[in-house]
């Protein structure tokens, strides 16, 4: 599990290294939260959700209001959300979630940049059975002992709490955000390194160097993509 820990927190410095970008993949997810229900997250659940993660990202005010009221303006832009499963080098696996607004151009593009780019895609389902659905949260002050205690005071039934460099990991269902997440503030977290739905890979796969370098071009040019918000796969990435 600790690989797994790591792979987290290398995933989202990597995408710190890209902020201009991550901002602007916000920006679309906010907006399409707020127009799916009020654009008020006191009274939209999946408005609240995403705006708590963008937190963890630092996303500027200004683009979460001008995303907020962008919707509340009546914009008729529509994204669907989609999500295409493949394989990389090695037997690597990887899913991609998007948002678009064109769904032919987006299945064209991800298909091409799997193509291009050492790997293969597959048919839905041809890879996410390897995966589970996880809501993971990392944060520093508290021990693994400690906010298990916490949780189970509060009758919160997590799959995992564990301990790696200083930080609480913990592990639950996706339905489970929402209250893991108010226990955690409640007992006087403030801030979360990692406070993310995650596809958590059952097992991870180590690379050679040579395939290890043509996956990353992969992830790379998939990332790329405009309509592209997030990929997950199960290679344990190097120490």
């Amino acid at each position: 599990m600790g690989r797994k820990w790591n792979n987290i927190k290398e995933k989202k410095a990597a995408k710190d290294k890209n902020m201009s970008r991550i901002y602007a993949k916000f920006g679309r997810e906010i907006y399409v939260a707020a127009k799916s229900g009020e654009p008020d997250p006191e009274s939209n659940q999946n408005l609240k959700f995403t705006l708590e993660r963008a937190k963890t990202y630092s996303v500027p005010k200004h683009i979460i209001d001008r995303a907020i009221e962008k919707a509340k303006g009546g914009a008729e832009e529509n994204f669907d959300e989609l999500r295409y499963e493949g394989f990389g080098p090695g037997g690597s696996m990887l899913i991609v979630d998007a948002l678009t607004n064109n769904v032919n151009r987006t299945a064209s593009d991800v298909r091409a940049a799997f193509g291009k780019n050492g790997g293969n895609m597959g048919v839905s389902g041809s890879v996410a059975y390897m995966f589970d659905n996880t809501a993971i949260f990392g944060f520093a002050g508290k021990s693994a002992d400690e906010t298990l205690e916490l949780l189970m005071e509060e009758d919160i039934d997590v799959r995992d709490v564990l301990e790696e460099e200083d930080h609480a990991i913990v592990y639950a269902e996706p339905d489970q955000f929402a209250a893991v997440q108010n226990a955690l503030k409640n007992a006087g977290i403030e801030e979360f390194t990692v406070a993310e739905l995650s596809m958590v890979a059952q097992n991870e796969l180590e690379l050679s160097e040579a395939d290890f370098e043509v996956f990353e071009k992969l992830v790379d040019a998939i990332e790329d993509l405009e309509d592209v918000q997030t990929v997950h796969h199960n290679v344990a990435l190097p120490e």
